[in-house]
């Protein structure tokens, strides 16, 4: 009697052709992958952390807000894993023109009392007032100095135009840059600056912080150079329950303090 051909090796190149498959398409299960692959050559001081750190960096930094909640900063400052630690530290301050973040004024002390480098961010709506935005963050932050400069994270356009969107922003920086003396930090997306801010002139002058997960390295659209680059939203650090986003600034220690108020 002839032998039945086993189904496994079919079953099998199914199964494969799916996950390669899945892994093509899905970032996160890519990054995963290839952090397997490479984890033992290259990453092992930094399993600590939870996350793969990007190699060339030496100055890395997280950003928090109320869903950090109650945050150790002593723990955050003495966490050491090999030659990394935390730098810096970007805080919610204050979205809209009436929201403050719960948690602030505990972070905003907290993180310069154990020596943590801070900056404050606001949480732009393009369709609210840039005036009252603008009055609402400077009534809530005081930056001292040794602090990193303001930061607007802008993410979304709420029914804006991009020429609107660009406008609105820049009347908010313009009058972020009167009060403290300091040109602002913009926080986005590698997405959102490719829509909204590539190739714009009025904001080459400007710092960029840019949020793009699961790469190697961060290439901006149009060429121009990123100053911060968040490059995670899953790492570990002592003194936080859960996750946290991971940075990393381009340069070293002493271009991040030339970067912060006099």
């Amino acid at each position: 009697m002839p032998r039945k051909k086993s189904a496994r090796f079919p079953l099998y190149g199914l199964v494969m052709a799916a996950f390669v498959l899945a892994t093509l398409i899905n970032p996160h299960l890519r990054y995963r992958v290839l952090r397997l692959l490479d984890y033992p050559f290259h990453y092992e001081d930094y399993k600590h952390f939870g996350i793969r750190l990007p190699e060339f960096f030496g100055v890395h930094g997280i950003d928090v807000s109320r869903y950090q909640e109650h945050i150790d900063w002593e723990q955050v400052a003495r966490m050491r894993v090999g030659d990394k630690r935390i730098h810096f530290a970007f805080i919610k301050a204050t979205e809209g023109s009436w929201i403050k973040d719960p948690y602030f004024d505990h972070n905003w002390e907290q993180s310069r009392r154990y020596g943590i480098i801070r900056g404050a961010y606001h949480y732009f709506l393009p369709d609210i007032s840039p005036i009252d935005q603008a009055n609402h963050f400077i009534r809530t932050v005081n930056l001292q100095s040794g602090d990193l400069p303001p930061v607007v994270d802008i993410e979304e356009a709420r029914g804006m135009t991009p020429a609107q969107v660009r406008k609105h922003l820049h009347t908010f920086l313009r009058l972020l840059r009167k009060h403290y003396g300091v040109r602002p930090i913009i926080y986005t997306s590698r997405d959102f600056y490719k829509n909204y801010f590539s190739n714009q002139a009025e904001f080459k002058p400007y710092a960029f912080w840019v949020a793009h997960y699961y790469v190697n390295l961060l290439t901006m659209p149009d060429g121009s150079t990123w100053h911060f680059w968040q490059h995670n939203d899953q790492g570990r650090v002592n003194g936080i329950k859960g996750a946290v986003d991971f940075n990393v600034f381009r340069g070293d220690s002493t271009e991040l303090r030339k970067l912060c108020l006099p």
